[in-house]
């Protein structure tokens, strides 16, 4: 150990600064300032005459834009193309470590990185270029007890898709790979067809793979200025003249935030500095017979493969010690920096080095040839940020990738289907550029980006929460009254309680794969919901208004639904030209032409963009606001809740007077509003819209007017479990040729293959969440779509996708959980009924007026 310390101390600033000096004159020598300081024109400069239009223009020349642009020219999309400011994989690309992954605890992103692998394990034969794709699997190493759960747990989420995937044993993981210290070896998540491959030559081939196809690829050509024009085009300027596009897309990387600066646009991305070490030969590496597995050391936090005849490793330091090129943020990347690497510090990934000379012994007697520290970029989440941007027309993002190399080819993939086919192959909402607002500050940036790097191979539980950078401004008028009696959620940027304290409980975060301290206070709370009054905080909706001569028209046209009628409310969906689900939709009728549309916290802006360009592309003459942080918003739910509300208000709040889905402009305890009788707990309930500032005021008023009824606080986490006790979806009627009908038409004429069912279920101590694995007679048969723990019934329940086959009632199947399959059976839903079917249930049964009306 002390050599390989004594060695790496001694070479790492010489290493690092004469690979940064030899990177830095192959850069300069493509500069354009320096090309146009000798006097070479355009054309001499590109070497090709310069196109003047394009239907596409994709910015950026690392793996992500030239993968984009191969696959828009395949599709056959004839004019493409790329713009890059100096030569191509300058930036992220060219000293990434190229690591390939079937691997990723988010069910949508497994498939980008399925077929990127497919994708690169045939390109060399398409192209004729050489990739230098290595497939020798891998194996994420789990060495405590928390970390064998957490295996299984992706288990669970893997067993449905067609993602190659294993959870091994230590015998298994020794014959795989021979060198490792196995002392503390557990267990393995093995993917055999994982590795990695050389980026420079993948981007290279996806070049000439564009290029056959009919792209165009110009480089050096800086852009300089991107004008709109009044039509939603681009007018993209370069220092080889303007080019006209129908649409622009940046995969810039860490020059993102620059190029959305030239239209206003202020992408929260930032540059991290990431390490890794290489070796000079190793004997015992190099009489091995077959190329060792990449490992990923997860309580070590590195990852690790063989490179030739050594060893590559490259660590994620604690938030306390990773480096955050933030200058760059501030001031902009200095103007010449392409292909350049930061000065490397040993210092800072010490404590990873030597887990990995304990995981790896042999790694204590080799050489150091090399350190690598280079600039990746992070979102605040690690997510990337691909597809249309909001507020601009026909601007695309695909920034943000701290995973370029597996995202490439599956992004590229997913962007050009989307173009092309005017809306995505899939849902990815959480890379959704649009996830972000501007409550994304300089100070949250730079602490997400930190906690994420450090959080990189931090156990991955349900229901994770992480609260670097929080609160940020956008709090509800009564989270100082809340903050310490709850366990906050953060949502879209918002603080939301998901539980309440109370004398005696288990405070605090803490996670777990199995039920934990939340447990029993969210049964508390749904109890109090059931049988009492309670008050929760919904503020975090997204809310917009929409009025003006052509409301109804729009909202026809975009929602698979009837308009409501003034003073009513439904839940709409609206749909893709395919027939998928957009986005669900509460709109609220406030007069003949003006509406009120909530949707949920997370599809703020990607809602928003949708309706936006709707009524820029059918003309509708009508006006569109965000009102999102301008109202507060708290639901009232339980049997005695229009007892608490008819207190502090003149509105008449019986069931004849305030019908179900129906609103309102009322005054609670002075404080005008709008009330909508509604509640997702399916409970007897309002939803009460007031003005920001006023929401403390009302919300003290209603603690202090339900006293006598037993009023308390509740959380998203209670609203959850009552939710699916009731079964909750809805579809709507087709009165109108809107969005999607005609698939929808033909996906009925051509009939299902497999259903949504409700399941119950007896587990033990743990409850499904989701996306989990159905079985039947030792086969995969599906998957689940939501979870959670009944307490009315005492039961776990889920809602899941099965053929149409294993759809009747009373036929059983298995549900995974934590590597244990529990029988579960196909129940007729709800299992509780609603408030306003129990009340027509016993208004037809017996005549008898129900408790709380």
């Amino acid at each position: 150990m002390r050599n390989i310390v004594y060695a790496v101390k001694a070479r790492r600033s010489a290493c690092a600064f004469a690979c940064a000096r030899r990177v830095s004159r192959r850069a300069f020598s493509c500069a354009p300032q320096a090309r146009a300081e000798r006097g070479d024109s355009g054309t001499s400069l590109l070497g090709k005459r310069w196109k003047d239009t394009a239907d596409t223009v994709v910015i950026g020349g690392g793996c992500l834009g030239v993968s984009l642009v191969y696959h828009l020219a395949k599709a056959g999309m004839k004019d493409v193309v790329l713009l890059e400011k100096s030569e191509l994989t300058a930036g992220s690309t060219w000293h990434a470590a190229g690591l390939t992954t079937y691997y990723h605890p988010g069910i949508n992103l497994k498939k980008i990185h399925y077929y990127s692998i497919k994708l690169y394990e045939k390109l060399e034969e398409e192209t004729g270029q050489a990739v230098g794709f290595h497939q020798p699997g891998s194996i994420r190493i789990a060495s405590t007890p928390v970390r064998v759960d957490e295996l299984k747990y992706q288990m669970t989420r893997t067993h449905w898709h067609p993602t190659p995937q294993f959870l091994i044993g230590p015998e298994k993981i020794q014959d795989l790979f021979p060198l490792l210290n196995m002392d503390k070896v557990l267990a393995g998540l093995y993917n055999p067809g994982d590795g990695h491959i050389d980026p420079y030559s993948l981007t290279m081939a996806l070049a000439a793979g564009a290029r056959m196809h009919g792209a165009e690829i110009y480089n050096p050509a800086p852009v300089t200025g991107l004008t709109p024009t009044p039509d939603g085009k681009w007018d993209v300027q370069t220092l080889h003249g303007t080019l006209r596009a129908s649409r622009v897309v940046s995969a810039t990387g860490f020059w993102a935030r620059e190029v959305g600066k030239l239209i206003g646009l202020e992408h929260p991305t930032i540059p991290v500095h990431h390490q890794y070490v290489v070796t000079a030969t190793i004997p015992e590496v190099k009489v091995l017979k077959t190329e060792l597995p990449v490992i990923r050391d997860l309580e070590g936090s590195y990852y690790l493969r063989q490179e030739r005849d050594g060893l590559l490793f490259g660590p994620y330091e604690k938030e306390d010690k990773m480096v955050l090129q933030d200058s760059w943020f501030r001031d902009g990347v200095p103007p010449g920096f392409g292909k350049e690497l930061f000065e490397s510090d040993l210092d800072r990934i010490m404590e990873h080095v030597e887990c990995a000379m304990e995981m790896v012994p042999v790694l204590k007697n080799a050489d150091i040839i090399n350190i690598v520290s280079g600039p990746i970029t992070y979102s605040p989440d690690l997510l990337p940020m691909v597809g249309p941007h909001h507020g601009v027309r026909n601007y695309w993002t695909a920034i943000g990738f701290g995973y370029g190399i597996i995202h490439a080819g599956g992004m590229g993939k997913f962007l050009s289907d989307w173009i092309v086919n005017g809306e995505p192959p899939f849902d990815l909402i959480e890379c959704d550029p649009n996830r972000y607002g501007k409550w994304t500050n300089e100070a949250y940036i730079c602490a997400k980006a930190r906690e994420s790097y450090g959080f990189n191979n931090v156990v991955g539980y349900p229901k994770e929460e992480r609260f670097a950078g929080r609160p940020t401004h956008r709090v509800s008028g009564i989270y100082s009254l809340l903050k310490t009696q709850a366990s906050m959620g953060f949502h879209a940027g918002w603080e939301q309680p998901h539980w309440f304290y109370k004398p005696g409980d288990d405070v605090g975060y803490k996670p777990s794969f199995r039920r934990t301290n939340w447990f029993e206070p969210v049964g508390r709370e749904c109890k109090l919901v059931m049988e009492k009054v309670g008050v929760i905080d919904l503020t975090p909706f997204g809310k917009f208004t929409v009025k003006g001569r052509d409301a109804v028209k729009l909202l026809d046209r975009l929602f698979a639904n009837v308009v409501p009628k003034v003073g009513t409310t439904n839940i709409s969906h609206m749909l893709t030209p395919a027939g998928r689900v957009y986005a669900e939709i509460t709109i609220t009728r406030l007069a003949e032409g003006g509406f009120l549309l909530i949707t949920g916290s997370g599809s703020e802006l990607h809602d928003l963009r949708w309706i936006e360009q709707e009524v820029v592309e059918g003309n509708y003459d009508v006006e569109v606001a965000n009102v999102t942080e301008d109202m507060g918003v708290l639901g009232v739910a339980g049997p005695r809740s229009r007892a608490v509300l008819q207190k502090l208000t003149d509105q008449d709040m019986s069931n004849s007077a305030f019908k179900f889905l129906h609103c309102k402009s009322i005054q609670v305890a002075g404080i005008p509003l709008r009330a909508i009788r509604i509640s997702y707990t399916g409970e007897l309930g309002w939803e009460l819209y007031m003005d920001s500032k006023d929401t403390a005021t009302v919300y003290q008023a209603l603690m202090e007017a339900g006293r006598e009824e037993g009023i308390d606080n509740f959380g998203t986490y209670a609203m959850s479990s009552l939710r699916l006790e009731k079964g909750f979806r809805g579809w709507g009627a087709e009165p109108v040729d809107f969005i999607g009908k005609k698939a929808l038409q033909e996906i009925k004429a051509q009939g299902l293959k497999r259903k949504l069912v409700y399941l119950t279920m007896q587990t033990d101590n743990i409850d499904p969440e989701g996306n989990e694995t159905i079985w039947h007679n030792g086969k995969v048969v599906g998957n689940t779509t939501s979870g959670a723990y009944s307490y009315s019934t005492q039961q776990s329940l889920a809602f899941g996708y099965l053929p149409i086959e294993l759809c009747t009632l009373g036929q059983q199947v298995e549900v995974e959980l934590l590597g244990k399959n529990y029988t579960a059976t196909v129940t007729q839903e709800p299992l509780v009924l609603t408030e306003p079917a129990r009340t027509r249930l016993q208004k037809m049964t017996t005549g008898e007026k129900p408790r709380g009306q």
